[in-house]
């Protein structure tokens, strides 16, 4: 085990790491080893106010009024530093958060699409003309940017939700003030130092590390104009309606309960190995997880077994020693899952493996639970009911497609689902009909590629914008429009009527 002392980590504040003292800290931990690896600087109300104003001063003095082919440059070199650095990212989000170097690298991958997305911006923010709308007047629509952005992200996706929105944000012309998890925030500042490589102006990306005093005074700041969040159900409803309440337009993504429905017809070995993958990837500690199984009861007894047996063959531990998952994010949260599954047993459903008896391949006392699967899980037991966040699979049984199609639409989170058939006609009328923001068909965690929307329905979506894609372009922007006319010379005489088309 190391012995060498915690390193500080600190605000990123106009390009440079912050030199004030906090008056309040947090401790980051190595969850492979349970060890303190790092204490991070937490931000006062006072200090949040001097970045969002700094913010502000380098919008309105460079960023803001830049033309959209030298804010293209600047994108097109983040894009190629942030590639050549994704190993070295990569192994921060192992070292804090835990998930394997595999996930974490497909993580990073996944926020450099939105980068080069977020290349096309000159294209993406074309607006429309109308010549002789009426006589000799012509019509045209323009989008700006909004000035001061927030974005609070969480500790599930270091690298990758703040992709999902700072390079849009900064494309669109804005300032970005960046809050990340204060559980692993070494691989966000290391993202924000190459925007500075890339000639982004000092000031335009701030990273303020923080926990609910930063939230707050991000969401009440008057010179904050859109706020972006992910993180649980209950703090995105919190942050939109009181950014919301505060003036602010709000995309706040919150938690889920995914389902993947399981028909008779489907291809059961594709199925089992797409429930392990997506029940127990990054130790279920993401948000288009799938965390209820729901099988159709002839098959259930078969795909159980097949996904028991496959779970067996899974390795757990350090995720920098080609383990398959890693340990969970902290102690708190560890113990926060054992006791969903505690209350699984004690709630009458099946325990089918248990995890809490996994062997791990680490060093130390890390946050450490095996993959879980229960059977026979109802609606009303906690496990079902509520979002979990570790690598617990929940199977639910039902007698046909109508009966899981209205188990799922009944559920109040609506953010991914999955079906897996080989009938054409089921699978089009389960995306037709399923109340449910993201769909796969055949495949279990259906994340959009970047240049469509991410986001999901009710409980698991707050405000009206989703991430990245056509809405985020509009998230970050707002629309104007422009009536104008130049007079011929011979044009004259007053009219003091109402103006009409003619």
């Amino acid at each position: 085990m190391s012995t060498a002392p915690p390193s500080r980590i600190t605000h990123l504040v106009a390009g440079m790491p912050w030199t004030g003292t906090a008056e309040r800290t947090s401790e980051v931990f190595n969850p492979a080893t349970g060890e303190v690896s790092g204490v991070v600087d937490l931000a006062s109300a006072d200090l949040v106010a001097e970045v969002v104003e700094i913010a502000k001063q380098a919008w309105q003095e460079s960023w803001g009024n830049i033309s959209q082919a030298k804010r293209s440059q600047v994108l097109f070199a983040f894009r190629e530093l942030l590639n050549r650095d994704k190993e070295r990212i990569a192994a921060l989000i192992t070292a804090e958060h835990g998930k394997v170097l595999s996930d974490a690298l497909g993580e990073v991958t996944r926020g450099l699409e939105v980068a080069e997305f977020a290349c096309g911006i000159p294209t993406l923010m074309k607006g429309g003309f109308t010549e002789n709308a009426s006589t000799r007047v012509d019509v045209y629509s323009i989008r700006q940017s909004l000035g001061v952005v927030a974005v609070i992200s969480p500790f599930n996706f270091p690298a990758m939700v703040p992709l999902w929105f700072v390079p849009i944000a900064i494309a669109c012309g804005n300032a970005v003030v960046l809050k990340p998890s204060e559980k692993d925030p070494s691989a966000t500042i290391a993202v924000a130092e190459l925007w500075k490589a890339a000639g982004l102006p000092d000031g335009i990306l701030n990273v303020v590390n923080g926990d609910k005093e930063a939230v707050d005074a991000l969401l009440t700041h008057p010179d904050v104009k859109a706020v972006s969040f992910v993180g649980s159900t209950p703090i995105a409803r919190y942050v939109y309606e009181t950014g919301a309440a505060h003036g602010k337009r709000v995309q706040a993504l919150g938690g889920a309960k995914n389902h993947m429905l399981v028909l008779p017809d489907a291809d059961l070995d594709l199925a089992a190995d797409a429930a392990i993958n997506a029940g127990f990837g990054s130790a279920g500690e993401r948000c288009m997880a799938i965390s209820a199984l729901v099988a159709v009861d002839v098959i259930a007894d078969e795909l159980i077994e097949k996904i028991k047996d496959r779970m067996g063959k899974l390795r757990t531990g350090d995720g920098t020693r080609g383990c398959d998952m890693g340990p969970l994010v902290t102690g708190p949260h560890l113990d926060k899952v054992t006791s969903y599954v505690e209350a699984g047993v004690e709630a009458g459903a099946e325990l089918v493996v248990d995890g809490r008896n996994g062997q791990y391949d680490a060093d130390g006392e890390g946050f450490f639970l095996a993959p879980t699967l229960f059977d026979k899980v109802r609606p009303g037991m906690s496990i079902y009911d509520e979002e979990i966040f570790g690598p617990v699979l929940s199977v639910v049984r039902v007698a046909t497609y109508d009966d899981g199609l209205e188990l799922i639409n009944a559920n109040p989170y609506g953010n991914g689902t999955a079906i897996f058939t080989n009938d054409g006609g089921a699978a089009r009328r389960f995306q037709n009909e399923v109340e449910v923001g993201m769909v796969g068909v055949n495949v279990p965690i259906p994340v959009p590629v970047s240049y469509y929307s991410f986001g999901g329905w009710k409980n698991s979506l707050f405000g009206d914008s989703h991430a990245h894609g056509a809405e985020g372009v509009q998230f970050f922007t707002r629309g104007k429009v422009v009536t104008s006319r130049w007079l011929d010379p011979s044009h004259g005489g007053l009219n003091l009527g109402f103006p009409q088309n003619d």
